[in-house]
C-alpha cells in the first residue's frame, strides 16, 4: 500500500522517517496529527478545565450548578463566541480531532451514568410511593402532553435542516415529550441539600418525585432511541424486548450473585478493595457495550449496573468515593463543554426561532411547575410548599443536556434545534434555586412548621392560647432552677474524649440507699427527684457538603450513613457508661448552615442547652489545620451560634494539654492550637473510658449576669454526679457590692442535701475583678493525688456585666465571642477546661 493510500497515514517505511524532535526541530504543537492526538487532546481539555473553574466560581456564589458553567464554557468556546475569531476553531478544535474528543467524554458519559444509578435508590421511592406517584405523574403528564403538542411545529418547521435522519413524527413526538417533562434528578438533591429542604415535606415529596420522574424519563428515552435507531416497527420491538430481558437477567441473576460475591469478600462491610472497582467497572463497561450493540444507547447499560449495586453500610458512597474525581474533574467537563461547542448562537437568527425559542421554554418552565404544583396540593401540601415543589420540578441540569446530546448523535435534532432546547435548559436550571429560595425561605419554613404544630395563630403569628400563657411552652421553670433535661451535643472528631468527660456530669445520679429495719435497701430522699432520671443527650454530627456527588448520596442515605459513622458508633457506645440517654445522627450540608442546622434541631428536640466544643485547629473542618486567629471561620461560626438568644448555648474549650500532640510544649495562645486528628487518636483515647475514673472540680465566678444565673443552674446540677466537687465565687467591687447577692443567697442555702456538701459557696470583694477571677481559679483548680485523677472545670457566663474589667488578654474576636473573661481564663493557659454559658432571652422574666 502507497503512503498517499495508506489508512495509518504516510509510510515509515520509506527512506525518511517521520520527525521525532518535536518543537526541537521546529514542529507545531498546536498543529493535529492523526497518528499522535494526544497533544492537541492535552491543549483541548487544559483550555476547557480552565475556562471552566473560571466560570463556575462566580456562579457558586450565586447557587449555580457546575453543569451551568461547563456548558456556558462549551459555548464561549465554540462557534457563538470564540469560533468567529479567524483561525481559532482551526487551530484549537479541529473538525477532525473532534472525535477524539468525544469519545473519552462518553466513555466519562457512560461512568457517570453508572453513578447516576447509583444515586437513585428505589427504596426510597418505594417508601414514598404514593405521593411519589401523584406528584411524578403530575409533573410529567402535563409537560409531555404540551411537549408532544409543540413538537408538531418544530418537526414540520425544522425536519429541512441538514443533517437529520428520516423518522416518523411519532418518534420525534416522543423524543420532545421526554426532553421538555424529564428532571434532573442529581442537580436536584444537591439543591434541596443546600437549602436544607431534605427533612422537610417538601424535600421529601420532591426527592421521592424526582426519583420516579427520572425512571420514566429514562425508560421513555431508551423507547425513543429504540424507535429511532430501528428500520422498521418490527425491529423496535425486537430492541425493547432485548431491553427488557437484559434488565431482567441483571436484576434476577447478576445482582444476586454480585451481592453474594460482594458479602463473600468482606467488600460490603469493608469497603471496595481496587480489584473490586475493577471487576464493578468492567460489568459496566460490558452492560454498556450490549445496550449499545441492541440499538439502545451504551449510558443505559452502565445506568442498569448502578442500580443493582448494594446500598448496604454505604457501601454505593465508597464506589461513587472511588470514581467521581476523575469523572467529575476530567470527563463530565468534556462532554458538557461539547454540549456548548455543538450549540451555535448564530443559527438562532429569525422571528420564528426566537418564538420556538420562547415556546420551549414557556412549556418546559410553567408546565412542570403547574403539574407538579396541582399535584403537591392535592397531598396535603398548602400552596406555597406547593408552588416551591413546582419550582424544584422544573430544574434541568445536566440530565436534559444528557438527553439533547443523545439526541443529536442519534440526529433526531439539528443543530439548530439543539441549541434552543440548550437554551431553554439553561435558562430553568438557572431559575430553579432562586425561585425556590424565594417562595420557601427559612422564615416560612419555621412559620408554617409551629402552624401545623397549633403553636400559633396563622393570620396573626401570636402563639395560640394552648402555648402561649404557658411558661413550660417556653422551655422555663419558675425560681431560675432550670434544669437540663435535654441535652444537643454538637459531635466532633477531634475533641471528642474531652467532650464525653464532660456530658459524663449529666448523668443519671446513682441513689443513695439506706438499709431499713427489715434490711431492705431504700433509696434515700435528699436527693432531688429529677436526679433520678437519665438526661437525653442527642450527638449531632455535622459534615460539609462537598462538590462530590458522594456527598449528595450521604445526604440521601444519611439514614445509613448515621448508623456506620464512627463518631457516632463512638458517642453512643460510650454513653452508655456514662448513663445518658443518648442518640446520635449525621447531617450533610453546607459549612455555612452549620449554625443553622444545630439552632434548627435544638428547636425540633426542644433541647434546653446546645453544646458545642471548640475547635482546636481554628478551621470548621475537622482535618484541615487552620490558624485559629481572629479570621479563624469557627469564631464566625461561634458567632453565628451565640447570636440567637432563643437557645440555651455552652461553648466548651477543652484544656490545652488534652489537645496537644505528646511531647509538644502547651502554646500559651490556646486559640491557635493546631493539629490534624486521625480516628485511631479517637479510638486509643476513648477505649479505656477513662471518663469513669475521674473526679471533677468545678470553679464559676459569678458576676451577676443572667448568663451566671443560668450557668450557676447548670454547675448545682453537675454536682449531683458523684465525684463532683465545685467552688463558686460571687465576685463584688466597690461599684457594685451587692449585685444579685440575695438571689446568690438563697441558691447557697437551699440546696438538696446530696449536693450541699459538695458546693463551696464564697463571697469576694475585690478592685480588679480579672485578676482576682484567674487568681482563684488558680487557686481552686485540683491536681492528680494518688489514686484520684481530678478533671478542672471553669464555668462562666459569656456576657459582658457592664463592670470595669481590666487585665484583659485574648484577641478583640476572642473577647467578642466568647466573652471578656472566657477569653482571659483561655489565653491564660489555665490548666482547666472553660465552658462558657449563654442563656437564652427571657430567663430573668421568670425567676
Amino acid at each position: 500500500m502507497s503512503a498517499t493510500t495508506s489508512a495509518l497515514g504516510p509510510d515509515v517505511t520509506g527512506d525518511r522517517a517521520p520527525s521525532q524532535g518535536g518543537v526541537i526541530e521546529g514542529a507545531n504543537p498546536s498543529e493535529y496529527n492523526p497518528r499522535d492526538p494526544l497533544t492537541t487532546f492535552i491543549i483541548q481539555a487544559g483550555l476547557i478545565l480552565i475556562v471552566c473553574h473560571a466560570l463556575h466560581w462566580p456562579l457558586t456564589k450565586i447557587r449555580q450548578p457546575r453543569v451551568i458553567a461547563e456548558v456556558i464554557g462549551g459555548i464561549i468556546l465554540g462557534p457563538s463566541v470564540m469560533g468567529r475569531i479567524p483561525g481559532f476553531s482551526e487551530a484549537i478544535f479541529p473538525r477532525v480531532s473532534i472525535p477524539n474528543l468525544t469519545l473519552v467524554a462518553n466513555l466519562g458519559l457512560v461512568l457517570y451514568l453508572f453513578l447516576i444509578g447509583l444515586e437513585t435508590d428505589i427504596r426510597f421511592l418505594v417508601s414514598n410511593w404514593r405521593t411519589a406517584s401523584a406528584v411524578a405523574f403530575g409533573g410529567l403528564a402535563l409537560p409531555f402532553g404540551l411537549g408532544c403538542a409543540l413538537a408538531w411545529g418544530l418537526y414540520h418547521e425544522f425536519r429541512d435542516d441538514e443533517g437529520l435522519i428520516p423518522i416518523q413524527f411519532t418518534t420525534y413526538m416522543l423524543f420532545v415529550g421526554v426532553a421538555i417533562a424529564i428532571t434532573a434528578f442529581p442537580v436536584l438533591c444537591r439543591i434541596l441539600t443546600e437549602l436544607r429542604l431534605l427533612s422537610t415535606n417538601v424535600g421529601i415529596i420532591t426527592l421521592s418525585a424526582g426519583v420516579a420522574n427520572d425512571v420514566i424519563g429514562w425508560i421513555l428515552l431508551a423507547l425513543c432511541v429504540a424507535l429511532a435507531n430501528a428500520g422498521s416497527g418490527v425491529t423496535a420491538v425486537w430492541i425493547l424486548l432485548a431491553c427488557v430481558g437484559y434488565l431482567l437477567v441483571l436484576v434476577f441473576a447478576v445482582r444476586p450473585a454480585l451481592h453474594w460475591f460482594l458479602r463473600r469478600t468482606g467488600s460490603i462491610d469493608n469497603g471496595p478493595s481496587q480489584s473490586i472497582i475493577a471487576l464493578i467497572v468492567l460489568l459496566a463497561l460490558t452492560s454498556a457495550f450490549y445496550t449499545g450493540i441492541i440499538g439502545v444507547h451504551a449510558i443505559f447499560g452502565g445506568f442498569m449496573v448502578g442500580l443493582i449495586l448494594p446500598r448496604e453500610n454505604g457501601f454505593a458512597i465508597k464506589v461513587t468515593e472511588k470514581l467521581e474525581d476523575l469523572i467529575g474533574a476530567l470527563f463530565l467537563p468534556l462532554y458538557f463543554t461539547l454540549s456548548g461547542l455543538n450549540t451555535n448562537l448564530g443559527l438562532l437568527d429569525s422571528g420564528i426561532v426566537w418564538a420556538y425559542v420562547f415556546a420551549v421554554t414557556f412549556t418546559a418552565f410553567f408546565s412542570k411547575i403547574i403539574g407538579a404544583t396541582i399535584s403537591a396540593r392535592l397531598t396535603g401540601l398548602v400552596w406555597r410548599e406547593s408552588l416551591t415543589v413546582g419550582a424544584l420540578m422544573s430544574c434541568k441540569g445536566l440530565v436534559e443536556l444528557i438527553v439533547l446530546n443523545i439526541g443529536l448523535q442519534a440526529r433526531i435534532l439539528s443543530t439548530r434545534t439543539f441549541t434552543v432546547f440548550v437554551v431553554m435548559a439553561l435558562l430553568t436550571t438557572f431559575t430553579t434555586t432562586p425561585l425556590a429560595s424565594f417562595l420557601y425561605p427559612p422564615w416560612y419554613q419555621k412559620k408554617i412548621g409551629a402552624w401545623k404544630r397549633g403553636e400559633i395563630d396563622w393570620e396573626t403569628g401570636k402563639p395560640t392560647a394552648a402555648h402561649g400563657a404557658s411558661v413550660e411552652a417556653l422551655g422555663i421553670t419558675k425560681g431560675g432552677n432550670e434544669r437540663v433535661r435535654s441535652l444537643l451535643l454538637y459531635l466532633r472528631l477531634d475533641n471528642l474524649p474531652s467532650t464525653l468527660s464532660l456530658v459524663s456530669l449529666f448523668g443519671k445520679t446513682m441513689p443513695v440507699t439506706a438499709q431499713t429495719s427489715n434490711g431492705k435497701d431504700e433509696a434515700s430522699s435528699s436527693q432531688p427527684p429529677d436526679a433520678q432520671r437519665a438526661v437525653r443527650a442527642h450527638g449531632l454530627r455535622l459534615i460539609q457538603l462537598g462538590d462530590r456527588d458522594s456527598s449528595v448520596m450521604t445526604v440521601s442515605e444519611v439514614e445509613s450513613y448515621s448508623r456506620n459513622d464512627t463518631v457516632v458508633n463512638i458517642f453512643r457506645t460510650v454513653g452508655q457508661f456514662l448513663r445518658v440517654a443518648v442518640s446520635g445522627e449525621v447531617a450533610v450540608l453546607p459549612e455555612t448552615r452549620f449554625a443553622e442546622a444545630l439552632l434548627a434541631k435544638s428547636r425540633d428536640m426542644s433541647s434546653d442547652l446546645v453544646l458545642v466544643p471548640w475547635s482546636p485547629t481554628g478551621s470548621i473542618s475537622e482535618s484541615q489545620a487552620g490558624a485559629g486567629d481572629s479570621k479563624s471561620p469557627y469564631i464566625a461560626f461561634a458567632k453565628s451560634l451565640l447570636s440567637s438568644k432563643d437557645h440555651n448555648v455552652a461553648v466548651f474549650y477543652p484544656n490545652a494539654s488534652k489537645i496537644l500532640p505528646a511531647g509538644a510544649e502547651e502554646n500559651p495562645d490556646r486559640n491557635k492550637l493546631m493539629r490534624v486528628y486521625s480516628f485511631s487518636d479517637i479510638h486509643r483515647d476513648v477505649a479505656p473510658i477513662p471518663v469513669l475514673n475521674k473526679s471533677h472540680h468545678i470553679f464559676m465566678p459569678f458576676l451577676g449576669s443572667r448568663d451566671d444565673r443560668y450557668a450557676l443552674n447548670l454547675v448545682l446540677q453537675m454536682c449531683e454526679k458523684q465525684g463532683a466537687t465545685a467552688t463558686i465565687v460571687s465576685f463584688t467591687t466597690s461599684e457594685s457590692p451587692a449585685t444579685d447577692s440575695d438571689w446568690f443567697g438563697y441558691k447557697s442555702t437551699h440546696l438538696p442535701e446530696a449536693v450541699a456538701d459538695r458546693v463551696d459557696f464564697q463571697t469576694k470583694e475585690v478592685d480588679d475583678v480579672t485578676q482576682a477571677v484567674l487568681e482563684t481559679a488558680v487557686a481552686t483548680i485540683k491536681t492528680d493525688s494518688g489514686d484520684n485523677s481530678w478533671d478542672n472545670v471553669i464555668v462562666v457566663g459569656r456576657g459582658n456585666w457592664g463592670k470595669s474589667l481590666s487585665g484583659l488578654k485574648g484577641s478583640e474576636d476572642l473577647q467578642e465571642c466568647l466573652g471578656p473573661v472566657a477569653a482571659t481564663l483561655i489565653s491564660s493557659s489555665t490548666k482547666a477546661d472553660v465552658l462558657i454559658v449563654q442563656a437564652k432571652l427571657g430567663l430573668e422574666d421568670h425567676v
